[in-house]
């Protein structure tokens, strides 16, 4: 192994990296605002709604991530129709066919993972909100959207980990993030042992990066359920000299 070649490659690949991690952010964040509303329709009683977005979710994520890139790439162009508008002008680029493509299909697998969470909210808390005399719109904003997304961070930050993984998907329409520009070190040196280990360890540390963030959050977001311990409490364990007073009350 050649240990001068991986520090050698690292500052390229770091550059390629910066770009997988704009596509991951933008598509995760353009996701999430497109799940909650679709979501909350999704669990709502209204057939009609509910339906909808379960064929949206049904298709996205009942299909390869790389098929619905190059149909959103290479198959805009064979509409006419698409051609001649002004939605051209941003699906010939490869940059925003990418990015709409993992955002419709983050989006896809997040409505689902909020849903769950929603649905798993205690029936309970909702009906104390009820009792309170709360409107639907300030029960979803104070009780299910915030209860149902603690539920669900778990299963939103491994979400959030494969979108970054799948990132390198891009690669295959021209991009050279950081997948793509390690595949072009590799046609120039043809060393591809130490440029995909530079690649992965480049991978493993944003990915310990992603999942410290969601583990301060998750930590943060349930610090109210947290309880005192009753080996921690001084009332519940008596003092030494409370004991010896005690027996000495006994011995008398």
């Amino acid at each position: 192994m050649n240990l001068h070649l991986i520090v050698e490659v690292l500052p390229l690949l770091i550059e390629g990296m910066l770009l997988t991690a704009q596509l991951t952010v933008i598509s995760v964040a353009i996701g999430l605002l497109i799940a909650v509303p679709f979501a909350l329709l999704r669990t709502s009683p209204w057939p009609v709604f509910s339906h909808a977005i379960l064929l949206y979710t049904f298709v996205f994520r009942g299909t390869p991530l790389l098929v619905q890139l190059f149909l959103i790439y290479y198959g805009a162009g064979q509409v006419e129709w698409i051609r001649s508008s002004v939605a051209w002008s941003i699906l010939r680029e490869p940059y925003w066919c990418a990015l709409i493509t993992f955002s419709l299909n983050n989006a896809a697998y997040t409505t689902e993972i909020l849903r769950g969470g929603i649905r798993a909210v205690p029936l309970g808390e909702i009906e104390a909100a009820k009792a309170l005399g709360m409107s639907y719109a300030l029960r979803i904003r104070r009780i299910v959207l915030p209860v149902g997304f603690r539920l669900a961070l778990p299963a939103y930050a491994n979400e959030v980990v494969l979108m970054l993984k799948a990132s390198s998907l891009a690669s295959t329409i021209t991009l050279m993030e950081l997948t793509g520009t390690g595949r072009k070190i590799v046609a120039q040196t043809f060393s591809p042992y130490e440029v995909f280990i530079s690649a992965a360890l480049i991978y493993l540390g944003f990915t310990f990066v992603i999942v410290h963030f969601f583990g301060q959050l998750e930590r943060h977001m349930a610090k109210h359920q947290r309880r005192i311990d009753p080996s921690n409490n001084s009332r519940s364990r008596p003092s030494a000299a409370e004991k010896m007073s005690a027996s000495q009350e006994l011995a008398s």
